[in-house]
């Protein structure tokens, strides 16, 4: 159990480069880029939307190309690439310019968050076990801790961060370079078809999820600078918010596991939503940091649970295909997201931003809650066990 947990750790570079810095850690540069390029809210939210088309495009293509390559070939070059695109964001304030490197970003970092997701689904079929999709899922945490804790010191050089993060991203590279193994590498026969009919509505509420979580993230410290928040508490929120991301296999592992049906899930979208709707009941720093502390415990552990039903409900052939699908969807909704949001706010206040993720969370949990229970998983045994259960 210890080497696969191991090599999740080494995978979860991953997560921390493509999501932690080429995705989350925007949210903190936001202000900093509003200002300085005199952007609007909805100008800011489309900077964000980008990166979920670019997401977009990666879901679509990833199958396609670990069939002609593999998935830890994918894995390993869509690192190096985020790694490039991170630090080329730095080099051009013109918005278009911007648009395109963050757009990359979202290309490569999609590629990375499927080909991980299915290799460490083989890691936690050999073990038994869901605690290596949530490890790796976890892995995003690193990411905003390390923007948190360096970022906003920088106040408005927002053109070291993204060279900074790049360079954050090559490491990364290297940490996770061989966690996948040869012998987990897919082929042009193995890279399966999706099969989406079973699992419609877990595919709707993670729509919904996508539209609605990614607001919070994008918008927070937008939502802290109109409250003249001090360097401090902007630290200290967003390094308790990654840290509670990377805390948060200790809390799901099991759940997502043993529970049944849509249970784990709709129960991350009812904390979820109710993280953002604390910040809502009021600005004070206790009720904002604790709701930035619910909201990191939840929100990367809806992908692991996501990831472990496709993995319970079809053949290891299909996984690669049947996650793409999801996660196409999944950046649908995180591309439409920010922008409306974006424009809501520009006519209201970031209180919207909060309010968007709350309703869309809710929602989606309602809809977790419909689903029917599967098979309990059997008791720890060998990997063959593991994998017969997985639908094969």
């Amino acid at each position: 159990m210890r080497a696969p947990v191991w090599q999740a750790v080494r995978l979860a570079a991953g997560t921390a480069s493509a999501l932690g810095l080429a995705r989350f850690a925007y949210g903190l540069l936001l202000p900093a880029m509003r200002d300085d390029l005199h952007w609007s809210l909805t100008q800011a939210g489309v900077m964000s939307a980008a990166n979920g088309l670019g997401y977009l495009f990666g879901a679509l293509v990833t199958a396609a190309l670990v069939r002609r390559v593999g998935s830890a070939a994918a894995f390993r070059w869509s690192m190096v690439l985020t790694a490039v695109a991170l630090a080329v964001t730095a080099v051009s304030g013109h918005y278009p310019a911007l648009l395109a490197a963050r757009a990359a970003a979202g290309v490569t970092g999609a590629v990375v968050f499927i080909t991980g997701g299915v290799i460490a689904s083989r890691i936690a079929a050999r073990a038994s076990s869901g605690a290596p999709i949530v490890v790796y899922f976890a892995g995003t945490g690193l990411g905003i801790v390390l923007s948190g804790a360096t970022v906003p010191a920088l106040g408005t050089h927002w053109r070291i961060a993204w060279v900074g993060m790049g360079l954050a991203a090559g490491l990364a590279t290297l940490v996770s370079w061989r966690a996948a193994s040869p012998g987990e590498e897919e082929t042009a026969t193995t890279a399966g078809r999706a099969r989406l009919r079973p699992l419609r509505r877990m595919l709707l509420a993670y729509l919904l999820f996508a539209t609605g979580y990614i607001t919070y993230i994008t918008f927070l410290s937008a939502y802290l600078a109109e409250r003249h928040a001090p360097l401090t508490q902007v630290t200290l929120i967003w390094t308790s918010l990654g840290t509670a991301v990377v805390a948060a296999p200790a809390l799901w592992s099991r759940p997502i596991t043993y529970w049944r049906g849509g249970s784990a899930l709709a129960a991350l979208l009812v904390l979820l939503a109710g993280g953002a709707a604390l910040a809502l009941a009021s600005p004070a720093p206790p009720l904002v940091l604790a709701s930035a502390i619910v909201y990191g415990a939840t929100f990367m552990s809806v992908p692991a649970a996501i990831t472990a039903l496709v993995k319970a409900e079809t053949p290891p052939a299909d996984w690669t295909a049947t996650l793409a699908a999801f996660t196409t969807v999944f950046a649908v909704g995180q591309t439409a997201g920010p922008w409306i949001a974006g424009i809501l706010a520009d006519h209201t206040s970031t209180n919207a931003t909060l309010a968007w993720t709350a309703i869309l969370c809710a929602a989606a949990a309602a809809i977790a809650a419909t689903v029917g229970h599967h098979r309990s998983p059997a008791p720890p045994a060998t990997a063959t066990t593991a994998t017969h259960q997985t639908g094969t």
